[in-house]
């Protein structure tokens, strides 16, 4: 496994991360399924501390992810090595009184918020706290971040983020010269960071934190046309249409495969290749995908030739 700084945070990352959405389990905001379908507890206790036999140390999850409970695994899993592992989670989803889901970042929620991650994580500090994908129309100003500065003052968190959704939040916040780091989407079907946002991080040490990058898992490439998912699997609520678009896209990138590596280890390689990225976080549920997914991060970048003939199959 090789290592890279996460901007100017200078902390030092595996290129391959870990993402823990995927181990909280069946989980529902309001009334919009979030979570990845049933998953088993032993197992994903098995997968994270594959991380530590495979050189993993970056953790991503969030305080939603099914409900707290990839937290709590987390915590358990790590309880007396958290000076090992770098953990990175997020704060702005909850419900209303109604049991409608909004986003809230407002300082009273942060603070409260913050503490039930501590608590679940089982730790004293959280590494990278980071705001969870802020609606399209939000408005980003240095009030918004006081809270978190504040939390990095006290010790609770060493650094904070935000975890974009469209590219130009990223764009506002450099503006703003505020966090270190982005969570941004990025894999070979989803290339939009590419033509300004980490131009401008790489211009000011802003860490990137590749998500998504085996675009919800179709570039495993395990996936045949007519594929549907468990209807507690947020993809099942993608069209039969667009699941069998994405499969198509995805069989065009079956030049990348090889004798020596398999197609999604190619996909968190082209993630890697642009020297923006710091860390790419793959999904995983099993110890057997955790060592897959790590595997990518001893293989070389993709070649200029490979580069090109993405590009001839895909579009620019």
């Amino acid at each position: 496994m090789r290592y890279r700084t996460l901007g100017r945070t200078g902390l030092l990352v595996s290129e391959v991360g870990f993402g823990a959405w995927a181990i909280g389990g069946p989980a529902k905001l309001g009334q919009n399924t979030i979570g990845w379908g049933p998953v088993h507890d032993s197992t994903s206790l098995r997968a994270l501390q594959a991380c530590f036999d495979n050189g993993i140390n970056f953790i991503d999850t969030a305080d939603v992810y099914g409900w707290g409970h990839s937290e709590e695994l987390i915590g358990q899993a790590f309880k007396g090595k958290r000076d090992r592992v770098i953990i990175a989670t997020k704060v702005g989803n909850r419900l209303d009184k109604y049991g409608n889901w909004i986003k809230d970042f407002s300082p009273q929620w942060v603070t409260q918020a913050v503490e039930a991650s501590l608590r679940r994580l089982q730790a004293d500090y959280i590494d990278v706290y980071q705001l969870h994908s802020p609606d399209v129309d939000f408005k980003y100003s240095d009030a918004v971040f006081e809270v978190f500065e504040e939390l990095q003052q006290s010790g609770k968190i060493r650094c904070y983020g935000v975890s974009i959704g469209p590219v130009a939040h990223g764009l506002e916040i450099s503006r703003l010269n505020k966090g270190s780091l982005f969570q941004v989407v990025y894999n070979l079907l989803r290339r939009e960071p590419e033509a300004d946002l980490f131009r401008v991080a790489q211009e000011k040490n802003i860490g990137i934190i590749a998500r998504v990058p085996l675009a919800s898992g179709f570039l495993t490439g395990k996936f045949k046309r007519g594929h549907r998912f468990h209807p507690e699997d947020h993809r099942s609520k993608r069209s039969g249409e667009e699941i069998d678009r994405t499969i198509e896209k995805v069989e065009g990138l079956r030049f990348l495969e090889n004798d020596n590596r398999t197609l999604s280890q190619a996909a968190l390689q082209f993630c890697l290749t642009h020297p923006a990225v710091s860390v790419c976080i793959p999904g995983a549920k099993t110890p057997e995908q955790v060592r897959m997914n790590a595997a990518a991060g001893e293989l070389g970048p993709l070649t200029e030739s490979e580069l090109a003939q993405i590009l001839s199959v895909l579009g620019p």
